[in-house]
């Protein structure tokens, strides 16, 4: 007879989590927003000041991804990095950006950044508590196949297990973070599309950041189970063809008409806005 904790184990592997996309409540986000991160060189930053704040886009998609060895993470990274530059995010008429955040030592960081080519910041959160927050869950399961993954799984397991070996030297081989851990997407977006006033006046001071609400949102329910690409353009209020010149890649896997997350952003308001222009 198996004991719990065996059956708990198991169920690790089997299938794929019935987690929730609910959005996280007003309050949720409350308790969150002087949560601390880490960047690359070790620094504190709360995680309020990631997505709202002086100098920060009015929206922001943060992207919470698995142990910085994770082969599947890094080629959604990758995917991603392909389909939507900072450029891209530029020609949008409400500033956007991304972040992504981890969950091993920040002395991964660099490494993580140089096997993806992310050209948006990293963040990490060693004891996953925001993650715990946010409703994200802990499991191994592989689930299907993403349109996303380039490489093969062998390959991807070479490749994280070579990453690993190389930060033996500087005693981080297991240091990339909480391998059950699995993350998620959630798009942070102003109240109002207007523009507030003091981000048009000049030399501000000591103003109130400008409340943010999270309007959509994608928990992961296995290891491999990111939003697919053509899902983050859309709701990033993207035009497909401008953002990702592997259209044709999506469309042949199926991957055009997934739908992992719930809620509604800002895309239509922005695909107005700029058919006004």
């Amino acid at each position: 007879m198996s004991t719990d904790k065996e059956a708990d184990a198991t169920a690790d592997f089997q299938g794929e989590l019935d987690t929730s996309n609910e959005l996280p409540s007003d309050e949720a986000i409350r308790r969150t927003e002087k949560y601390v991160l880490l960047d690359r060189d070790g620094r504190t930053h709360t995680f309020q000041s990631l997505y709202t704040g002086h100098h920060v886009a009015r929206r922001v998609l943060v992207v919470f991804v698995r142990h910085f060895f994770c082969g599947n993470c890094q080629e959604f990274l990758r995917s991603l990095a392909d389909a939507v530059t900072p450029d891209a995010l530029l020609q949008l008429p409400i500033s956007t950006f991304i972040v992504v955040v981890g969950c091993g030592d920040p002395a991964l960081i660099q490494m993580y950044a140089d096997a993806t080519a992310c050209r948006f910041p990293i963040y990490t959160d060693p004891k996953g508590t925001l993650y715990d927050e946010l409703g994200m869950v802990k499991t191994l399961t592989l689930g299907t196949r993403p349109a996303y993954m380039r490489k093969s799984m062998t390959k991807g397991i070479v490749d994280s297990i070579g990453q690993a070996l190389r930060s033996v030297p500087s005693g981080l081989a297991l240091k990339s973070g909480d391998h059950r851990q699995v993350g998620g997407e959630f798009l942070f977006e102003p109240l109002d599309v207007a523009t507030p006033a003091d981000e048009v006046a000049e030399h501000v001071v000591d103003v109130e950041p400008e409340r943010k609400r999270v309007s959509w949102c994608h928990r992961m329910r296995s290891t491999r189970d990111h939003a697919e690409i053509p899902e983050i353009i859309h709701v990033l209020g993207l035009q497909e063809e401008a953002a990702d010149g592997q259209a044709k890649h999506w469309s042949r896997g199926g991957a055009a008409n997934v739908r992992k997350g719930s809620g509604q952003s800002l895309a239509g308001e922005i695909g107005r806005l700029q058919q006004a222009e």
